[in-house]
């Protein structure tokens, strides 16, 4: 008799295994895009470092804003240094980016003026200050600008641009090994040769989303239910992965061999087999020799599912990122009674509207855990937990957006 835990319980055991921490190597800077920085970014310098201008006008003194005419006593292109001071009664035409002249505190934009020969009239007043950006602006010396943990993106990479940094430390990302098992499926492009036969997507759809994750995958295709056929693929696969991940073959069949390969085979520390989920009760994790195995069920919405909420956050841990999945609350706009005493995960349609999230169920086909055509469009899953009480249109409940996975 096999002992189902909670959804709570299963996530708590995988939070609890140890991992290596990945190696670190350097990557030119828009190679890095996508890959998690290996330790903290700090300023080496203010920026700017000088006063500078924020737009095209005349560098003043704040106090002569209100003088009828200062003389234009020199220009000021921005990467150039002028030898020139702003003293009362004078100006110097500046521009976007160039440093303030010295005695200057305050810039007039060009529109605010009138030039008269070498002279300008203020038309339109500014507050002192105005314009100029200060010393350390953007960052100060010593600040912490990206943490560790954080996945490059494109702002990550301008600000590591402007500080002058070419190759980045950055952790290695995970390899993930893929493969769906079953003597009726077919990959693709494979003929179909009797009407028992069926179209396996499930290891394209988690090839997908480990590689949107940030993972390197491998592709083991399909493999035929049978004891050797499996224990080839997964001893092959934990050689080279740092997850191995199958779809299909643990439930209580008597094909299905995938369980008994690593609980007899493989000898591997069984973590858990069996949680109180819908889609996806029959899910298998292991240990073996360091590297985890996480068994999946076979029809396609159930393992996609599975993926997401299991496979997922072990590629955000093993490549130290600072992510989550994207659990936000939601609206609900009709009544949703409680089915059973599990944690279920349901299709829905979301929409943030009015300034907050809501979620219908307008088109979701009701039927087996194999419908993943409900995951198409503008989808999430809709989170009751195994204790909840029935939901209530109007209510506020957990959802996980899908179209936000990272």
């Amino acid at each position: 008799m096999r002992n189902f835990i909670s959804y709570k319980q299963s996530l708590e055991i995988l939070e609890k295994i140890v991992i290596k921490t990945p190696p670190i190597k350097k990557m030119f800077l828009t190679n890095a895009l996508g890959y998690v920085i290996a330790q903290d970014i700090i300023a080496d310098h203010n920026s700017p470092e000088f006063p500078t201008s924020a737009m095209d006008g005349y560098a003043i003194k704040a106090e002569d804003i209100k003088k009828e005419a200062l003389k234009i006593i020199d220009k000021n292109p921005a990467g150039s240094v002028v030898e020139s001071v702003v003293e009362h009664g004078v100006c110097i035409k500046t521009f976007t980016g160039s440093l303030m002249p010295k005695g200057s505190d305050t810039l007039i934009p060009i529109e605010n003026v009138e030039v008269h020969e070498d002279k300008i009239k203020i038309i339109k007043e500014v507050s002192a200050g105005f314009a100029v950006r200060e010393i350390g602006e953007n960052y100060k010396k010593g600040e912490v600008l990206i943490k560790k943990g954080t996945i490059v993106g494109f702002a990550e990479i301008g600000v590591l641009a402007s500080l002058n940094i070419v190759q980045v430390p950055v952790f290695e990302n995970p390899t993930i090994a893929i493969a769906s098992t079953g003597s009726e499926i077919l990959d693709l492009g494979e003929e179909q040769t009797n009407e028992a036969q069926i179209r396996s997507s499930n290891h394209l759809t988690i090839e997908a989303l480990c590689k949107k994750a940030g993972a390197n995958t491998l592709q083991m295709g399909i493999v035929k239910d049978d004891i050797d056929s499996i224990t080839n693929l997964l001893e092959s696969s934990l050689l080279k992965a740092d997850i191995v991940v199958t779809t299909g073959g643990v439930s209580v069949g008597d094909y299905d061999f995938v369980q008994d390969v690593i609980k007899d085979k493989l000898k591997a520390e069984v973590l858990f087999h069996g949680v109180t989920i819908k889609p996806g009760m029959h899910i298998l994790a292991a240990l073996k020799d360091g590297k985890l195995i996480i068994a999946l069920p076979g029809f396609a919405y159930s393992s996609t599912v599975c993926a997401i909420l299991y496979i997922l956050p072990m590629i955000y841990k093993l490549k130290q990122a600072n992510e989550k999945l994207p659990i936000v609350k939601a609206k609900i706009l009709q009544d949703f009674p409680r089915r059973m005493p599990k944690t279920i995960f349901t299709a829905c349609n979301v929409e943030y509207k009015e300034g907050i999230y809501q979620i219908n169920f307008d088109g979701k086909k009701k039927g087996t855990s194999a419908i993943l055509t409900n995951m198409l469009e503008n989808p999430a899953l809709l989170i009751q937990d195994e204790d909840s009480e029935d939901i209530k249109a109007g209510d506020m409940v957990d959802i996980l957006l899908l179209n936000q996975l990272k």
